[in-house]
């Protein structure tokens, strides 16, 4: 595994402290990370979301002897544009908290001049929702914007705050469809992970039904379970004669969010509209868990906004936020 390393330089605050550590892997950090990686950024989960070379870049504070940001990019040699994530929701940035926009240039002079180096010409970003860390993403976003980088993307994010009730912020037509389900005894469960390529085909036939696909297959997602059981789980909700009514996958990204990865429900129970209360047992898991953040995903099809599942996702109490991703042609 070949590793770099760059030393910051000139006058910008904190230079000379600031190292920029560069390794072919996916690769862990050589020092000690000073926050709490995401799943996704995960060396481990990488090697699972990507088919060839990814390049691992840390910042490193000399001070401290700690790492203070991490970008894991996958360079293509036929395209030319280098991705960040390879195959994930998000990638990018993360970092810990008080990091500067200077201390970011000094992680993407190393970046840029790496993918020069390995024929590169363009590098694509696709950010985390700023309601995982609003001032991570703001520093992000404004480092970007100072190096020439163009928004490429720029996607409403929904979220629930597991802290406030539930049923007090939803609006009065999906809190009477929450009703609904009660009376006609309908309830929320924690599948175990056996019952998955059933789930799996549950999952997509209502997507089918809607003229939409999965982007991972059966496989994938099974070893996902299989190499982060304790970040993946499977619920839903279960008619009375125990037929499924709707299910999710949902996702620990961190020790503070859950993501609801694949929600669906049959156009059979639409007069239900059981996913309502799929995300009532999803907040109250979130609850129990200590997660400030029940992440409900974006609403974005390749033809633009997804408006009526916008208005859903308002209506079921979600807190709008944004997303971003970034382009710049070196």
């Amino acid at each position: 595994m070949k590793q770099d390393a760059f030393t910051t330089g000139g006058n910008k605050p904190g230079a000379g402290t600031r190292r920029v550590f560069v390794a072919e892997g996916p690769a862990p950090a050589r020092l000690p990370l000073a926050f709490e990686s995401f799943l996704y950024l995960r060396p481990e989960h990488q090697q699972l979301a990507s088919t060839g070379l990814v390049l691992s870049f840390y910042l490193e504070d000399a001070a401290t002897q700690r790492s203070i940001a991490q970008l894991h990019v996958r360079p293509d040699a036929d395209t030319g544009v280098a991705r960040s994530p390879a195959q994930a929701p998000f990638g990018a940035v993360q970092m810990a908290p008080g990091v500067r926009v200077d201390d970011l240039h000094c992680l993407f002079d190393a970046v840029e001049a790496a993918l020069r180096q390995r024929g590169q010409q363009c590098l694509a970003l696709r950010g985390y929702p700023f309601a995982y860390d609003p001032a991570g993403a703001a520093t992000l976003a404004e480092a970007l914007r100072q190096r020439g980088y163009r928004v490429a993307l720029a996607e409403q994010n929904y979220h629930l705050d597991p802290g406030r009730d539930y049923e007090a912020g939803l609006h009065p037509s999906e809190r009477r469809r929450l009703h609904k389900c009660r009376r006609h005894g309908l309830h929320f469960e924690q599948e175990p992970p056996f019952l998955l390529p059933a789930a799996y085909d549950f999952i997509r036939a209502c997507r089918q039904e809607r003229g939409q696909a999965l982007s991972l297959p059966l496989e994938r997602v099974q070893e996902l379970f299989q190499r982060f059981p304790r970040e993946h789980f499977l619920f839903s909700v279960r008619q009375p004669d125990g037929q499924w009514a709707a299910l999710t996958v949902a996702i620990r990204v961190s020790s503070q969010v859950l993501y609801s990865f694949y929600p669906a429900s049959p156009l059979r129970c639409n007069a239900l509209s059981p996913v309502v209360q799929l995300n009532e047992g999803l907040h109250a898991f979130a609850r129990a868990s200590d997660l400030t953040v029940l992440d409900l995903g974006t609403s974005t099809l390749d033809t633009g906004p997804n408006t009526s599942l916008l208005r859903f996702k308002r209506h079921l109490g979600g807190i709008a936020g944004l997303r971003l991703s970034w382009e710049k042609i070196f």
